[in-house]
């Protein structure tokens, strides 16, 4: 049977009714907020997003999508059911967002960079966990003796699935985010050297760091740094205007 769709239209209340029956309207709502808050401190501050740096942005999102021809174009914002003046808004706000995180935060991002030097430290970790003490501690000395590797044990006995599959590898991982006991010992014992057992309530650990990799504000780091402040601050501007009603 066929079936033509072409003439159904949707209302912006049916809009709004789905997004309450899946519990949604609540992050859209804030989102809006959270735009209303850039818009009214970057008017503030006097910062504002001129019409070359909204087509110079435009451009550059054409050349990712590779959308060569205009026509091009308004196919994929039909596709996204949004017009050209709507992609436009789109783009200034995500500018206006940019400028206006850069106003509040650059100055602070090394600051708090060198502040917090050490939890941007990151090791290339491999670890096994197991249950039992005794066992922790026939693996240290097999291992030790060359009787089986570090990642055939990992492989054989790690209580984690996944990690057993991946030998013991936790893939390269900050200081923050290692367990503060066990991150005090990874960090301070030479690379490839057998650690433990150390035991947490996950269990009895054997630990080794394949190699140290300095912490460095590059640019990535540099960006998410800023992200985080400038969202830390929206969320707090966004609790005080719906807790002053």
């Amino acid at each position: 049977m066929y079936n033509d769709f072409s003439q159904i239209s949707i209302a912006p209340e049916e809009i709004v009714n789905y997004l309450k029956s899946e519990m949604s309207l609540r992050e859209v709502y804030q989102n809006i907020l959270s735009q209303k808050v850039i818009q009214h401190v970057a008017e503030e501050k006097g910062i504002n997003v001129t019409a070359e740096e909204i087509e110079a942005e435009a451009d550059n999102q054409r050349r990712e999508k590779r959308l060569e021809k205009a026509a091009d174009t308004l196919a994929w914002l039909a596709e996204q059911f949004v017009s050209p003046h709507d992609w436009e808004i789109g783009i200034r706000n995500r500018l206006l967002t940019q400028k206006l995180a850069q106003t509040l935060f650059a100055e602070e991002v090394e600051k708090f960079f060198i502040q917090n030097r050490l939890e941007f430290e990151q090791a290339i970790f491999y670890q096994i966990v197991v249950a039992h003490e005794k066992l922790a501690q026939e693996l240290y000395y097999q291992i030790e003796e060359g009787e089986i590797s570090f990642y055939e044990a990992a492989h054989v006995y790690d209580l984690d699935d996944n990690r057993r599959h991946k030998c013991g590898y936790e893939g390269k991982i900050y200081r923050w985010a290692i367990q503060p006991d066990l991150a005090a010992i990874a960090f301070s014992t030479p690379p490839k050297q057998l650690i433990g057992p150390v035991k947490t309530e996950q269990g009895y650990h054997l630990l080794m760091v394949e190699e140290f990799i300095p912490a460095e504000l590059t640019h990535q780091r540099y960006e998410e740094i800023l992200n985080n402040m400038f969202q830390q601050w929206l969320t707090a501007e966004i609790d005080y205007m719906l807790h002053s009603f």
